[in-house]
């Protein structure tokens, strides 16, 4: 994939049509417009999901606890190609069985910092047999752990982890249930 193209984000208008494409670096901001995105719950042989610690670098969201991962497709680039790039890129790993859970998963919320997040933002699970080895830029840390476990986590501790995954654990079988695909709405934090 030509690195220019993966800089920039697609935008999109409320029903997931294309309007253009974006810089990422000047998207994320106090306005930031609805883009394509994705997250992605990795799952091993023994049933655990794989959790992360976002880097204390990162723009958004810093430190917390998320997904596995998450990542923009490029222009161009089908949601699946941006799964396999991405967990190259974060966690040094090739993924395989990528399958959309909450194909219309979309939210916004507003970082502490003033920094929008707002996405159409498919849900995918995808299996990885061995562990990752994280890219620091990326990933500061990071679990396998039982699903029963991160459900239990995250409605003990919501701030503790992405808003997006706080959104999407009680919407996925992968947790015990499976509901509507949720999604904030527009001016929600």
């Amino acid at each position: 994939m030509d690195d220019r193209r993966s800089d920039h984000v697609v935008l999109v208008a409320p029903d997931g049509m294309p309007l253009g494409t974006a810089l990422k670096s000047a998207v994320h901001t106090a306005h930031t417009p609805l883009h394509r995105g994705f997250s992605c719950h990795l799952t091993n042989p023994l049933g655990q999901v794989l959790v992360t610690r976002r880097s204390l670098t990162k723009r958004t969201w810093p430190g917390v606890w998320t997904n596995s991962f998450c990542g923009h497709p490029a222009p161009g680039e089908s949601l699946e190609e941006a799964v396999m790039r991405h967990a190259r890129h974060e966690l040094n790993i090739e993924v395989t069985d990528v399958t959309p859970v909450l194909p219309d998963f979309s939210y916004r919320a507003v970082d502490a910092s003033g920094v929008v997040e707002h996405e159409i933002c498919p849900v995918v699970t995808a299996a990885l047999d061995g562990d990752p080895v994280p890219n620091p830029d990326e990933v500061l840390d990071w679990r396998w752990t039982s699903t029963d476990r991160l459900r239990a986590a995250v409605d003990a501790a919501p701030w503790a982890f992405s808003p997006w995954l706080v959104l999407q654990v009680p919407a996925m079988a992968l947790y015990g249930s499976a509901g509507e695909s949720p999604h904030t709405p527009e001016g929600s934090p």
